[in-house]
């Protein structure tokens, strides 16, 4: 059983902070296979532009690494772990590796003990194959998979396979022991206050809050929120949204440390960026189409910075909705002071190179 304690320390201050962690996304070559070299070099510019983690085998990385017939869940696991320790090791960075896990209760359980030993840190954990279970259930699921693993809860939106969960779950939740975090991304305000109400009821300091709400992020980060006599704060984010232009999403969670830090108050330019970035989010997640275009469009804007060799997914009819394309085109005309293409450019060669 690996536990939060055995956490390295500065990486645990780190994450306790708030950190900017990205949801990996999955490289291939043109025939749909596996494409290491784009891999490792995905996981090189995270680290270079500051992450405090990366996650892998969870949404954006394609949940049919799964599929049996395709066969890539322990591969990119197992490659995608050891690029970030080796290039961790070459820069002196330290970062939390978060292994993806889902799945009815003996396939998670499996998938944990798997990124266990690929020398994962914590899990992060859907419960989507639970469509119809009742709360009791899903948290027995929970507690068996924090006994194997640091455990990030995850409130995974309905439009994308989560379930809507209630606040007794979450106040239940809160009790379970090796609970490192917990991602918000029901992409609904409602639902995020359930999961803040449930953490201040809880009375626990030791769970850092994070937002996957990319719909909201930079407002989520903002907020003190306030029940009764206790408050307490999203501290960074696990965000698909952030595995492009990572760069300045590092910049801008600095920013919010800073405000936090000396309690000033939110410049009004702030909140005109936050409605910019849930545009551009609109954009790489397709809103227009309920997100059916959301991991396509964020291999669009990789693949115009070199970052990938293609847009192509495991779904071969998975791709970019019709206008899509343009919507990205133009945000990036709209917003240029909220990418990072010229860090990108200015190492691409670096990072690709063996």
């Amino acid at each position: 059983m690996k536990k939060v304690s055995d956490i390295d320390k500065t990486v645990l201050a780190e994450v306790r902070r708030g950190t900017v962690i990205p949801a990996q996304v999955l490289a291939l070559d043109e025939n749909r296979r596996f494409c290491p070299k784009y891999q490792r070099a995905l996981c090189r510019y995270f680290i270079d532009a500051g992450v405090g983690g990366i996650a892998v085998g969870v949404h954006s990385t394609q949940f049919a690494i799964r599929d049996p017939k395709i066969g890539l869940f322990e591969p990119v696991l197992r490659e995608t772990t050891r690029f970030i320790d080796e290039y961790c090791a070459e820069t002196g960075r330290k970062i939390l590796k978060v292994g993806g896990v889902c799945g009815r209760t003996d396939q998670a359980l499996r998938e944990a003990e798997f990124e266990e030993r690929c020398g994962c840190d914590a899990v992060l954990l859907s419960l989507a194959a639970f469509k119809d279970d009742p709360v009791e259930t899903m948290l027995d699921h929970c507690r068996k998979i924090a006994e194997v693993m640091p455990l990030i809860g995850f409130y995974l939106q309905p439009a994308v396979g989560g379930r809507k969960l209630p606040f007794e779950f979450w106040r239940n939740f809160f009790g379970i022991e090796n609970l490192l975090a917990v991602k918000m991304a029901p992409f609904n305000r409602y639902f995020t206050l359930d999961v803040m109400r449930a953490a201040a009821e809880s009375g626990r300091d030791d769970v850092t809050l994070y937002t996957g709400n990319d719909d909201n992020l930079l407002v989520d980060l903002l907020t003190e929120y306030r029940f009764g006599s206790r408050k307490l704060r999203i501290r960074g984010g696990l965000l698909g949204h952030w595995s492009c232009w990572t760069k300045k999403a590092v910049e801008l969670l600095r920013e919010v440390h800073a405000i936090v830090d000396t309690g000033g108050g939110i410049p009004p330019e702030l909140l005109t960026r936050a409605a910019e970035i849930t545009d551009c989010n609109a954009a790489f997640f397709d809103a227009a189409h309920d997100f059916a275009g959301c991991i396509p469009g964020l291999h669009e804007v990789l693949r115009r910075q070199g970052l990938l060799p293609g847009i192509w997914c495991l779904d071969p009819e998975e791709k970019l909705s019709e206008g899509q394309a343009e919507e990205i085109s133009r945000v990036y005309a709209s917003y240029p002071h909220l990418n990072d293409d010229d860090f990108v450019k200015a190492r691409l060669a670096r990072w690709l190179a063996d």
